[in-house]
């Protein structure tokens, strides 16, 4: 069975945001304007890399991600040759990029589901609220790679959905403090 993580930089009060922000947001950006830069704190990104076998991708940040990370050969060498899945009732074969190596469409949770129960490394998913939300009332993810910002920002898109669910137990695996406040949380999901 393959591990599902979920990756993101979120607020205090859980809300995600892509790093160069999201047009149209009202704090858009938050995450590059919100604390002074220290390398250490984004270390863990190029681990992700390095351990990933996948990428999982939304529609949305599929859509987001396809266009520009391509021509980021030094930024992200490791995603750009892995095997992308893309979950999406409505993207077709012809609307994928074709300069981003083996793309596959994912229709379901259930889709989701089988290839996590497949032989491989881990996946990683980026972005992607809503798939990561779905994912959660599905019980398929079973890390979460957090780094948190000191920053409160009140509306915005959250990582973890909002649905009565069963409460999901979390086990601390990792974390560190870095001087600018983020604080890194590696959490697995007990079953």
């Amino acid at each position: 069975m393959r591990t599902l993580i979920a990756t993101a930089f979120i607020s205090l009060d859980g809300v995600m945001e892509a790093p160069g922000g999201e047009p149209g947001y009202r704090n858009s950006g938050w995450t590059m304007s919100s604390v002074d830069f220290d390398p250490a704190a984004y270390e863990m990104k190029g681990t992700e890399q390095g351990e990933a076998t996948a990428l999982l991708l939304g529609r949305r940040s599929y859509q987001a991600f396809s266009p520009v990370w391509p021509a980021m050969t030094e930024e992200f060498p490791g995603y750009n040759a892995m095997p992308k899945y893309v979950v999406s009732t409505t993207l077709k074969d012809k609307d994928l990029v074709d300069n981003w190596g083996e793309t596959t469409i994912l229709r379901s949770a259930s889709d989701v589901a089988r290839l996590r129960a497949s032989d491989g490394g881990p996946i990683s998913i980026h972005g992607s609220a809503t798939l990561v939300h779905s994912l959660q009332e599905h019980h398929l993810i079973d890390r979460y790679h957090l780094l948190v910002f000191p920053v409160l920002l009140g509306a915005g898109k959250r990582l973890f959905s909002s649905a009565d669910l069963d409460a999901q137990k979390l086990k601390l695996v990792d974390s560190a403090v870095y001087s600018n406040g983020i604080q890194k949380n590696v959490f697995d999901v007990l079953r």
